[in-house]
């Protein structure tokens, strides 16, 4: 069959993608060029499912593949307001698709929102196969690298093969971001902090254990209406019900320890900074982890630990040599943005596999009045350094203007990729910097890929422990190109 191309919808070096029309008809199709081999698309297309896009022709060479796929209409899952009904709709619609996928040996390796299209019939289809993989028994780890930062989890930097677990992570990043604010709810927070668990063994071994978990309270349920509906009968259907569902989610539903909530959390002093007992059980892996909520108050009137006006929240994580610390330490100056009296209130993660969150717990009151304060100057000279530790190397980012600044201010350090893609951060305070002795803040091996044009820069901004006196160091929304630090060029150049 022949095309005419009506418009280019994408161009990289490895991939070109046009809107292509029949020669001669009026469908529209979607026509991708690919380089390399991709496998993948060739097992699709003797295999469709109604969540994927339909394949015509799949043509493959020793250095390109060729694809023409059906254009669907819709948008992305990232953009749409989405009801309660709509949310379940696709989280059932995924776990079809993923189970299919995984049936058939296929690791899509880029679940993410702008992945997953809303159709004007109102169901998903998941796109973008061309990072997917075919799992093979006899491999250690991934020949490519590939995924999308934030969403692809540790194994797919290289550190083991990627399996269907390396989706359910994904996947639970996908609808921790499609819930928003709702997806700190008890339930729907104990299930996808199980997807993202850093450590796979830990994870739900397969997406028919997500979607069970997901939707065990529907479940429950609908038996105990069936078992109002058929009265007498309940006896038996029950033993039916419990061997068909209940059995198969005993471990994902059973009860959980709560954690202890953290102790004497507090204000220290006059430097914004919060400080609470630690709770070594908290978090998973080499983290303990937190939930932190931000209270202002014209008077000195103490918030309920359950009151919901709340005007700032998130979670804070905490590894390395700092995990085990009896005290956690957090500078929260920059959400000081009146004068007034704030109190903040803390909780323990659970881990969702054997511990619930703890309850929360409220501080005592610090009173700012540092609103019209000056700004602490930005920091200067941006460079990055590298050092050798045990025979690993560390890439430092550091400045040169860090004398100016108090032991107890904090500095956080943002990284980005060539493409302006955010990578991770890391906020540590000036005496843990000095403590460390390399004059600056690193970024995890693991957040960097060497591929070819791998290129990243970081900007910094510094955390007040005097907000009184001083506020934080600007930092303009969008960074203009001076507060950014030269590149890094991490692999082999193009």
């Amino acid at each position: 069959m022949e095309y005419e191309e009506i418009k280019q919808l994408k161009q990289s070096e490895k991939s070109t993608v046009h809107l292509v029309r029949e020669k001669g008809g009026s469908r529209i199709l979607v026509r991708k060029k690919l380089a390399g081999q991709h496998p993948v698309y060739s097992v699709l297309q003797k295999h469709p499912h109604p969540c994927l896009p339909k394949l015509y022709e799949v043509v493959a060479s020793e250095d390109s593949t060729t694809i023409i796929e059906e254009y669907i209409e819709g948008q992305t899952s990232g953009t749409a307001d989405l009801t309660g009904k709509q949310f379940r709709q696709i989280v059932r619609e995924l776990c079809s698709v993923l189970e299919f996928l995984h049936k058939n040996g296929i690791i899509h390796r880029d679940i993410k929102p702008s992945n997953i299209l809303l159709t004007r019939d109102g169901h998903v289809r998941l796109i973008d196969f061309d990072v997917a993989r075919m799992h093979r028994e006899e491999a250690e780890q991934d020949t490519r690298l590939l995924g999308t930062k934030g969403f692809a989890p540790p194994e797919q930097y290289g550190f083991a093969q990627t399996d269907e677990r390396a989706d359910i992570y994904a996947l639970g990043v996908t609808l921790e971001r499609l819930l928003g604010e709702k997806a700190r709810k008890k339930y729907y927070g104990r299930v996808i902090r199980k997807c993202t668990n850093l450590d796979p063994d830990r994870r739900y071994q397969s997406v028919r254990q997500v979607r069970r978990a997901f939707f065990f309270g529907e479940w429950k349920f609908l038996m105990i209406l069936l078992l109002i509906l058929v009265g007498g009968t309940g006896v038996v259907l029950l033993p039916v019900l419990r061997e068909g569902r209940l059995t198969e989610n005993q471990e994902e539903n059973a009860e959980l320890t709560v954690l202890p909530a953290p102790g004497n959390p507090h204000w220290d002093g006059e430097t914004g900074i919060v400080v609470w007992d630690n709770v070594l059980e908290s978090g998973e892996g080499d983290e303990v982890q937190f939930y932190l909520r931000l209270y202002r108050r014209d008077t000195a009137v103490s918030p309920d630990a359950t009151d919901d006006d709340w005007y700032f929240d998130q979670k804070v994580r905490v590894g390395g040599s700092y995990r085990s610390r009896e005290t956690i330490t957090w500078n929260i100056v920059p959400k000081l943005q009146e004068n007034g009296i704030y109190y903040f209130t803390v909780a323990a993660a659970g881990d969702g596999v054997r511990y619930e969150d703890s309850p929360y717990v409220v501080s005592d009151a610090f009173e700012y009045t540092g609103e019209d304060a000056e700004p602490l100057p930005v920091p200067t000279g941006l460079e990055w350094r590298l050092y050798e530790e045990e025979n690993t190397r560390k890439y430092y980012a550091v400045w040169s203007n860090l004398d100016e600044y108090e032991d107890k201010d904090s500095f956080n350090v943002t990284f980005y990729d060539q493409d302006g893609t955010y990578v991770m951060n890391n906020t540590w305070p000036k005496s843990a910097i000095i403590e460390k002795g390399y004059g600056g803040i690193p970024i995890a091996a693991q957040f960097l890929q060497s591929v070819p044009g791998s290129a990243y820069r970081f900007t910094v901004q510094v955390y007040s422990s005097r907000p009184n006196e001083y506020q934080s160091s600007p930092m303009p929304d969008p960074v203009p190109e001076e507060y950014f630090s030269p590149w890094l060029y991490y692999g082999p150049k193009e």
